[in-house]
């Protein structure tokens, strides 16, 4: 069988139960926003080693993209029900995982860094900020099509620019790497006066 169909040589692809749509719609630049950030943790996985202690929850997290994707090209209106798992305990495991990094780290998250360090760090911020992108796309697609964005995708990928954050900064403590500190959060610069 071969990859290409042309179908989509005027612009339009194929959504969950048949429709078509042009590839800048919403719906598709999400799904093409949390492909590129899963393509990201892919080289993270491939940097970081087989035997890495990330990778296991990475490889998590990449299979619960490609679920979540697929719940996201099934517009409201489709007859068709969706086979794939939804990963609704996302948010959850995130919060876990940040709560064991957060342990881990020698100081308190209190400023806001700039991204870079090592390449490993760098790349969690690179994730990052897909992320960020990811979760505004949904934000527009759930404007447009609110039942087609479920609650567990938008918490699940709120939580996941949280951990590639903090990702980031155990990276860099285990390391031995300073952080190189902006400024501090908000709420901190107000307990301070």
């Amino acid at each position: 069988m071969k990859i290409y169909t042309r179908k989509g040589d005027a612009g339009k692809t194929g959504v969950f139960g048949g429709k078509r749509t042009y590839k800048n719609s919403a719906r598709i630049e999400c799904i093409g926003t949390l492909d590129e950030v899963n393509s990201t943790i892919g080289l993270l996985r491939a940097k970081l080693g087989p035997e890495h202690e990330w990778q296991t929850n990475l490889h998590r997290i990449q299979k619960d993209m490609m679920d979540m994707m697929s719940h996201l090209a099934r517009p409201s209106d489709s007859k068709k029900e969706n086979p794939n798992p939804k990963p609704i305990d996302g948010a959850d495991f995130c919060e876990e995982w940040l709560d064991a990094l957060e342990a881990s780290i020698s100081s308190p998250s209190d400023y806001f860094i700039l991204p870079g360090g090592n390449e490993i760090s760098a790349l969690c911020h690179v994730c990052r900020t897909q992320i960020r992108r990811g979760e505004r796309t949904l934000v527009t697609l759930m404007q447009e099509d609110p039942d087609s964005v479920e609650e567990y995708i938008m918490a699940y990928v709120n939580r996941l620019s949280d951990l590639f954050f903090t990702m980031s900064r155990a990276e860099m403590d285990k390391e031995g790497v300073a952080e190189e500190k902006w400024q501090l959060f908000l709420y901190k610069r107000k307990k301070k006066k």
